[in-house]
């Protein structure tokens, strides 16, 4: 006996053979779990001294990434003497920040981890 609706009053009961009431059960789960998408996260790298036009292509494939419903991370590399002006990566994030604002918004704020600063995008509803 499986205890179909428990709110109304009086409660709904069924008889049925409960190996097969678990396996209809799980086939449902699974039908659901199929359709949810689980979104990734997807880094882009990007240089202190890039140019307009290369940052440019980089962010049209973070756009991409973001209208998909994924997330974006993009991360500044120094290499060298670099890190001696994190400024200048901090410029980087900024223009991109700017760019991408019609259509995502700044998750993570950008901070150092090791040599590489990273800044993290979710997209907007």
């Amino acid at each position: 006996m499986v205890e179909i609706a428990p709110t109304a009053k009086p409660p709904v009961a069924k008889v049925v053979d409960f190996k097969k009431f678990k396996y209809e059960e799980s086939k449902k789960e699974r039908l659901a779990r199929r359709k949810t998408k689980e979104t990734e996260t997807k880094e882009i790298w990007l240089g202190p001294h890039m140019s307009e036009h290369d940052l440019e292509i980089r962010l049209n494939r973070a756009r991409e990434f973001l209208t998909e419903g994924d997330r974006v991370k993009l991360s500044v590399r120094f290499s060298g003497r670099e890190r001696a002006y994190p400024e200048f990566g901090y410029q980087v994030l900024d223009k991109s920040k700017e760019k991408l604002a019609d259509i995502a918004k700044l998750d993570a704020a950008p901070r150092f981890e090791g040599r590489n600063l990273n800044a993290t995008f979710i997209p907007q509803k």
